[in-house]
């Protein structure tokens, strides 16, 4: 059976909308260039190694695809290769290789995908579809890479959910001097 890994950047204020600022948020890009940060892209490169599969919502699989398809290197070359699944209504023809598209309902795709698979089936970003996830008790684990900005304003990585969730924490690093990586597992 397959574990569900949520990885997400987070602001401080818990943030979580256009890190990489090409989405036209006005307080839109707080992560910075991860190539830039040689912890962050080294961790970044391991999260990917790990995976068995990645698993994205449409619109951050649509954000994925427009950019990785057309680079080399090591992280490039593993985020290529992987598996990956989609949930969406609406997306017909994925053109990155490797994608399948999940069309029916999200908690019951992902129970399946879970059944089917072995190893991490690593979510990045997909905030909403990490909510849907989370409030059908679907996520395992969940890492967090908290950057050193309050933004004030802006989408939030947690909404409302149905139970308390609750979490433990597994493991704390700094990254680049300044950035907490947390991770989480469900209890």
């Amino acid at each position: 059976m397959a574990r569900i890994v949520a990885s997400e950047n987070v602001s401080l204020d818990g943030v979580i909308q256009d890190p990489a600022g090409d989405e036209g948020f006005r307080h839109g890009g707080w992560v910075g260039l991860i190539k830039d940060n040689p912890e962050l892209n080294q961790l970044a490169l391991d999260e990917a190694l790990g995976a068995e599969a990645l698993l994205l919502g449409r619109r951050s699989y649509e954000w994925f695809a427009a950019r990785w398809p057309s680079r080399s290197g090591e992280l490039a070359d593993r985020l290529n290769s992987l598996p990956k699944y989609v949930v969406s209504s609406t997306l017909r023809d994925p053109d990155w290789n490797n994608s399948t598209v999940l069309t029916g309902d999200a908690s019951d795709e992902v129970s399946k995908l879970k059944q089917e698979l072995n190893g991490e089936i690593v979510v990045p970003a997909s905030f909403q579809l990490l909510r849907t996830l989370i409030e059908h008790d679907l996520v395992d684990e969940l890492r967090l890479k908290v950057f050193p900005v309050v933004l004030g304003a802006g989408r939030r990585l947690f909404g409302d959910t149905g139970a308390m969730k609750p979490m433990r924490l597994v493991e704390t690093r700094c990254i680049d001097g300044d950035t907490a990586y947390l991770v989480y597992a469900r209890r």
